[in-house]
């Protein structure tokens, strides 16, 4: 996100308002798409975006539901990722990768689907693919497969690391509901393509958060030496102080960093 209204005084200009992504881009230089994930955007809004969002800034998005949970990667579906991508062309150099999240329920026996559909997926445009089953985190056929196949085609799998928001007992609402719907699942690095991307899911207490954050500066600095062009995300339950998390310290500081909320 870039527009939460807690953020309003702190992250966000109460003056600039309609501009909360120019304003979120001076703290972050990435963003995850999660409202395309709901709804295509319309030319009017992508536009908008357009203008707000500085030449290096990057928009991480979410290929819509109704490819990954409604229709299930079934080959109709790359026509709804079809229209996204040409929705959100205007942007031009700033789509970053385009993340496919799969649903809990796709499992060992989906494999094939998944196979045959990022083989038709347009290489116009990085991939990335985010697993939520325990078979394709167990090394077993299924996973061998998959991973056979993204690391053929140049493709990564997304960290899903909810490690911090597990490291501790919730102690609010929030925390409860992050749990609800975030994971417990094995960390995986092995194939991360050349955008990897990182979600850290931190718990209610910042410093904890940051922890799990800088646990990963080493590797993403060799991503970085590497020529890979790495995407790390961090969230919190509340999400209150997301911007400031992301650059590293639990303060806003009033400079840009590097990742994003």
């Amino acid at each position: 996100m870039w527009a939460h209204p807690p953020w309003v005084g702190t992250f966000l200009s109460p003056a600039r308002r309609g501009r909360e992504l120019a304003d979120y881009a001076t703290w972050c230089n990435a963003v995850e798409g999660n409202t395309t994930f709901y709804a295509t955007p319309p030319g009017t809004t992508v536009e908008r975006w357009a203008d707000q969002a500085p030449d290096d800034f990057r928009f991480a998005f979410k290929a819509p539901r109704t490819v990954t949970h409604d229709r299930r990667l079934r080959p109709e579906a790359h026509r709804d990722l079809a229209d996204l991508l040409r929705a959100v062309s205007p942007l031009g150099e700033r789509i970053g990768p385009v993340q496919i999240q799969l649903p809990p329920t796709f499992g060992a026996e989906s494999a094939s689907t998944l196979i045959e559909f990022v083989r038709r997926l347009p290489r116009s445009h990085r991939w990335v693919v985010e697993f939520r089953h325990r078979a394709f985190f167990d090394g077993g056929p299924a996973q061998r497969r998959v991973d056979e196949t993204l690391t053929e085609l140049g493709m990564g799998r997304v960290v899903l690391d909810t490690r911090p928001l597990y490291a501790r007992p919730a102690s609010t609402p929030a925390a409860a509901d992050e749990r609800r719907t975030k994971p417990s699942l094995p960390v995986v690095t092995d194939v991360m393509g050349d955008s990897p991307i990182v979600r850290i899911i931190g718990n209610d207490d910042p410093a904890s958060t940051l922890d799990g954050f800088g646990s990963w500066r080493e590797r993403v600095v060799d991503w970085i030496e590497g020529g890979r062009e790495p995407f790390v995300f961090v969230h919190q339950p509340e999400n209150l102080r997301s911007p400031s998390s992301a650059r590293g310290g639990p303060h806003p500081v009033g400079q840009r960093g590097g990742g994003g909320p």
